[in-house]
């Protein structure tokens, strides 16, 4: 099988470790990057692999990074990927059987190397169920919503959904703000070590990471 790979920085050690894996196996890895762990931003790398995939020049992919959302995200850009993110056995068969995932996103700081390679391996062997999954769930997936259309949330129903919404804020708003405090500062070491490379969370890094996301096409 040819594999397209691909990760920023935070995902490079536990590429390294797969696409060894992947050819020993026997299976044609195509590295899209990124070659350290210097900080990057992951669009750059992820993008290009799903693109290989969605076009045909790759039968699967695989994403690495800190938490594998990002990266997900960014891949699921691309018409005709279908990019999971896995963080269990059972997440992995899933995603195969009933979804027939054609790309695997893996957070390298959420699971440890015995778990990502156990994923890895479900989700290589496990085929797709087809059946009732094809149609109409994965055939509007992939068209973007019932008969390729986005489906639009009627005026009253947006009207009650916004009245709920405001209400349930207000509800949370006063234990939200007693706990702010401690929140903020737990929450600066919680996603990667400090010279480590990784964007502090909310800051220009991050912003600059979502925007390149937002103008893919």
């Amino acid at each position: 099988m040819k594999i397209a790979i691909a990760s920023d920085h935070a995902g490079y050690h536990y590429k390294s470790i797969i696409s060894a894996f992947l050819r020993g196996q026997g299976h044609e890895v195509k590295d899209f990057g990124t070659n350290s762990e210097n900080s990057v931003d992951y669009p750059d790398f992820v993008v290009p692999a799903a693109r290989a995939v969605a076009k045909g020049e790759c039968e699967r992919g695989i994403v690495l990074g800190g938490s594998g959302n990002g990266e997900a995200i960014a891949a699921n850009k691309i018409k005709g990927v279908r990019c999971t993110l896995c963080w269990n056995e059972e997440s992995a068969k899933l995603a195969r059987l009933h979804n027939d995932s054609n790309v695997l996103s893996l957070g390298a700081r959420l699971i440890n190397e015995e778990m990502a390679m156990r994923i890895l391996r479900i989700w290589l062997d496990t085929p797709f169920e087809g059946g009732r999954h094809v149609a109409p769930r994965l055939d509007d997936a992939d068209a973007g919503g019932a008969s390729g259309q986005t489906q639009q949330i009627p005026t009253a129903d947006r009207r009650t959904a916004t009245k709920h919404s405001v209400t349930s804020r207000r509800a949370v708003h006063g234990r939200a703000a007693r706990s702010a405090r401690h929140q903020r500062a737990a929450d600066r070491p919680a996603y990667g070590n400090a010279g480590s490379g990784a964007a502090t969370p909310g800051g220009s890094g991050v912003r600059a990471r979502l925007s390149n996301i937002a103008t893919i096409v």
